[in-house]
């Protein structure tokens, strides 16, 4: 059931619903005994309801309030209250980097400025053994600051991150057009291979393709022929994008080799 404001979870009053999806409810909340505002996303049923997972999220979720990086989103705490597991975070200004592609491709500086800060948070959280196995523009935040990465160790924690028959329904509109996460999942995670950093570099050549050209890398009128482009084919060269320098095109298809030991 959705939280109401005057809500309470641990020390942290509920103001405001902020957006829901597959990865949780997120709230605005106010920290009663520090008097800040913060955000709270509440975990998804499939993680607070399994042990195992609920685990993993809390020992990677640690690991992740200690990384520091300006580039990703602080995790201030987690907690558990009557059998809900919440995570509570910076609370951030701006709009996501899906949003900002909505309106077109990003002027090329403005792209690498962006790209780099992402490669960046990765870089310091794969070097502390984090991998975030969900990164894409809905995951990705613009703010005054820079860019902020955020859901690291939520997103995909399952032991197989190959889609399920949950996942297909919920990328999939009712005239069978994929949308979604899968667009940028790596081939060896429709193999129901756990995903690691190679993974992350994958999603990032999709993300940094989509930033200069405005277009999804891989793209299918039905999840078969999404499935069919990622295991199989190319992306469109990104030189019909005018002045898109030589090195940046090997960059992504460095990124988005079909084997990661090449990526």
């Amino acid at each position: 059931m959705p939280l109401q404001p005057g809500d309470k979870l641990g020390r942290y009053e509920i103001l405001s619903a902020v957006g829901a999806g597959g990865q949780g409810e997120v709230y605005k909340a106010r920290d009663t005994r520090l008097d800040r505002t913060v955000a709270i996303k509440v975990l998804p049923e499939h993680i607070a309801k399994r042990e195992d997972l609920r685990a993993r999220f809390e020992r990677e979720a640690r690991v992740v309030g200690s990384l520091k990086h300006p580039n990703i989103c602080v995790l201030h705490d987690i907690g558990n209250q009557d059998g809900a597991g919440y995570m509570v975070m910076e609370l951030l200004e701006g709009e996501t980097l899906a949003s900002r592609i909505e309106k077109g491709a990003l002027p090329l500086d403005q792209a690498l400025k962006f790209a780099t800060q992402i490669a960046d948070a990765l870089d310091r959280a794969h070097r502390a053994g984090v991998t975030h196995r969900d990164v894409k523009p809905q995951n990705i935040m613009l703010t005054r600051d820079g860019v902020k990465v955020l859901d690291f160790g939520l997103a995909k924690s399952s032991a197989k991150p190959g889609p399920t028959e949950a996942t297909l329904t919920a990328v999939l509109t009712t005239e069978g057009t994929v949308m979604g996460t899968p667009q940028y999942m790596a081939p060896e995670q429709f193999e129901g291979k756990e995903a690691d950093a190679r993974s992350d570099i994958w999603a990032f050549g999709a993300v940094l393709y989509e930033m200069v050209t405005g277009q999804k890398a891989f793209q299918g009128k039905s999840y078969s022929s999404l499935l069919g482009a990622i295991l199989s084919a190319d992306p469109a060269p990104m030189s019909v994008k005018p002045f898109t320098p030589a090195w940046l095109e090997r960059l992504v298809k460095r990124c988005l080799q079909k084997d990661p030991d090449d990526r």
